[in-house]
C-alpha cells in the first residue's frame, strides 16, 4: 500500500463523498475513484458502501482507517524528525499520559525546554495505561507517563518523585462526605464508578480485602472527568486519585482519602533501544536534571 493512497483513503472517510474528497485533495474524480478500486482489489475487500449521496466504511473500510491514521502519522513523524537540520534541535516530541499530578513535572519540563529550544514543538495525548502502552508500542509517541501499575519490561523509565492518592470522589450531601477517610466497609454497597484499569490491574483488591464482584460497581471510566459528572449528577461515586477534579468553591463535589492509604508512583517509560530525535534527547536530559535537582 503506497502511503499516497492511504491518505487518499483517508480523505475519503473523513468527507463521505468522494467529490468533496477529490476537491480537498486537488485531483480529478474518477483518479481518486479508480485509486479507491485499485487498494480494494489489492486487499481483496471491500472498503466502502457506495450510497447515492454518502459513503460509509465497511467493517474492513473501519479497521483500515484505524490503522492508516496510525501510519500516516507515523510517517508524518518521521518525516519530521529527519528533515531538521543539523545544528538545530527543534522538531516534534509526542507525549502520552494518563491522568495524574505529576503532569505538572512535565508541564514545568516542557516550559523549560521551550525556552532554550523555542523550535521544539510538543504534542499531548491523553489516554489511561492501556491506550498510552499501545501509542508507545507503535511508536507513535516518544514517552509514555503511567500511573500505578504497569509492566516495564519492554521500557526503559524514569520514576517521578510525585505520587498520586487514591480516594473517593463523591457530591458533598453524600453520607460518606462526613468522614475524613473511606474505608473497605464503607463503599460496599454504595454504587461505584471505578477506573477501567485498577479494574484490569487489580490495584485495589488489596486494600479492599475481599473481591471487586462484592462491591455494586455500576460503571467504569478511562478519564476522570466524565465519571466525575456523573458522580455529579448524583448517579454514584467514583473511585478516583486526588486532585484531578476541582472540589473547592461552587464545585458539588468533595474528595476523600482511603484508609489504609494508597499511593500510585508515576514513572515516564520510553520503548528500549529506540532511536529519538535531537529534540527528544533534550527532552529527556532536562527530565533527568529536573529530578537530579528536587
Amino acid at each position: 500500500m503506497e502511503l499516497r493512497v492511504l491518505k487518499y483513503f483517508l480523505a475519503v472517510a473523513r468527507e463521505e463523498n468522494i467529490t468533496a474528497a477529490a476537491e480537498k485533495l486537488h485531483i480529478t474524480q474518477p483518479t481518486l475513484s479508480k485509486q479507491l478500486m485499485d487498494l480494494e482489489d489489492e486487499l481483496g475487500k471491500k472498503l466502502f458502501i457506495r450510497g447515492k449521496r454518502k459513503i460509509t466504511l465497511t467493517e474492513e473500510g473501519v479497521f483500515l482507517k484505524k490503522r492508516a491514521a496510525e501510519i500516516v502519522e507515523l510517517a508524518n513523524k518521521t518525516e519530521s524528525e529527519i528533515k531538521m537540520q543539523d545544528d538545530i534541535v527543534g522538531g516534534e516530541i509526542y507525549i502520552g499520559g494518563g491522568e495524574t499530578q505529576s503532569m505538572h513535572f512535565i508541564a514545568q519540563t516542557i516550559k523549560s525546554l521551550s525556552i532554550k529550544y523555542p523550535q521544539i514543538r510538543f504534542h499531548m495525548f491523553s489516554g489511561n495505561g492501556e491506550d498510552i502502552e499501545e501509542r508507545l508500542d507503535k511508536g507513535l509517541i516518544d514517552f509514555g507517563v503511567f500511573v500505578g501499575l504497569t509492566d516495564l519490561k519492554k521500557y526503559n523509565y524514569l520514576k517521578l518523585k510525585s505520587f498520586d492518592t487514591w480516594g473517593l470522589l463523591m457530591r458533598k450531601d453524600c453520607p460518606l462526605a462526613q468522614n475524613k477517610t473511606i474505608s473497605p466497609k464503607d463503599i460496599a454497597k454504595i454504587p461505584i464508578l471505578c477506573s477501567r484499569q485498577a479494574l484490569i490491574q487489580n490495584e485495589l483488591a488489596g486494600w479492599l480485602g475481599y473481591s471487586f464482584d462484592k462491591l455494586n460497581i455500576i460503571g467504569t471510566y478511562n478519564l476522570i472527568y466524565n465519571a466525575s459528572v456523573m458522580v455529579d449528577e448524583g448517579i454514584g461515586c467514583a473511585l478516583a486519585i486526588d486532585g484531578l477534579i476541582n472540589t473547592t468553591g461552587n464545585s458539588r463535589l468533595c474528595f476523600r482519602p482511603l484508609e489504609p492509604e494508597i499511593k500510585a508512583d508515576t514513572i515516564i517509560a520510553w520503548k528500549k533501544h529506540k532511536a529519538f530525535s535531537k529534540s527528544a534527547e533534550k527532552f529527556l536530559e532536562y527530565l533527568q536534571d529536573g529530578l537530579s535537582a528536587k
